[in-house]
């Protein structure tokens, strides 16, 4: 198995490749910046010649994206650019080296704006138009385009639920929850009852890899096996940190819930999530500054 990863120096990328040493996979990598001394490239995904960079044959995993919704509104056409164009770059390089199989990392986010006791299905129709994130729209486009004009043997989407683990910026409220939770006298917070299938960083790249060899066009949810709520990780974040300041609620009635289902990936996969909340915040400690 050889591994072709964008985006290796993103918070999931870094993740993968740690994983694929520790398993014997052969992977190598591209991002727009890469540090001296690190085993990966520094390429841009528009570029048509980072073909020349694609192992014949290899698996790609196309992580590289402009992620952060407030970026992509405030530079739309360069998060199009980015997440569009350079997909389809991506795309275009790995029909030209022959890839078996190309990766995609969507978000739980393409399905807008969503009812609070809705779940969330991978064959649910989506109305673009309803769509009111930048980002979102971006990643449907992708996923769209790649359906339509890639032509590998594999095509893989991956719908990544909100993702935490270590890492020293770009959180998600878990990890700002457990930060202010270690540090403020005070914890501010929307709705208590606010929820989502939470993710830790380790079971991505645990899906990722139960990806690798699927044939077609396919695409799944990679989601936390239960909605959490802002209320547990405030409390199993006071437990792990053994604190417990005061929690102020501001808009208790502004409750928010996502429910992106993740039984395909556990009966189609075989995967499910092994790290459960309390032991996802215990990995934050060190990872956080």
């Amino acid at each position: 198995m050889k591994l072709f990863v964008t985006g290796s120096q993103s918070f999931i990328g870094r993740r993968l490749f740690a994983r694929c040493k520790a398993l014997g996979i052969d992977a190598v990598g591209i991002d727009s910046t890469v540090p001296a001394g690190t085993l990966a490239t520094e390429a841009d995904i528009r570029d048509p010649a980072i073909a020349d960079l694609i192992p014949e044959g290899a698996t790609i995993v196309h992580l590289a994206a402009m992620s952060r919704d407030p970026d992509c509104r405030a530079d739309p056409r360069g998060a199009f650019d980015v997440n569009v164009t350079g997909t389809l770059n991506v795309a275009a390089a790995a029909d030209k080296r022959k890839a078996a199989q190309l990766i995609f990392a969507s978000s739980e986010w393409v399905y807008g704006d969503v009812r609070n006791d809705g779940v969330q299905l991978e064959d649910h129709a989506i109305d673009v138009t309803a769509m009111k994130s930048e980002y979102a729209l971006t990643k449907i486009v992708g996923e769209q385009c790649l359906k339509l004009t890639c032509k590998l043997p594999g095509v893989t989407v991956l719908r990544f639920g909100i993702v935490y683990g270590p890492r020293p910026s770009n959180w998600s409220a878990v990890e700002a929850l457990f930060n202010a939770v270690r540090e403020k006298d005070v914890v501010s917070v929307g709705s208590l009852a606010t929820g989502r299938r939470f993710i830790h960083v380790e079971d991505i790249v645990s899906g990722i890899l139960k990806t690798v060899g699927r044939t077609g066009f396919e695409i799944f949810n990679l989601s936390g096996d239960a909605i959490v709520t802002l209320r547990e990780v405030i409390e199993q974040s006071a437990q792990v940190l053994g604190r417990k300041p005061p929690v102020e609620e501001k808009t208790p009635q502004a409750v928010s819930i996502r429910n992106p289902d993740n039984a395909k990936a556990r009966q189609v996969l075989g995967w499910k999530p092994e790290i459960g909340l309390k032991e996802g915040l215990a990995t934050l400690s060190q990872g956080l500054k």
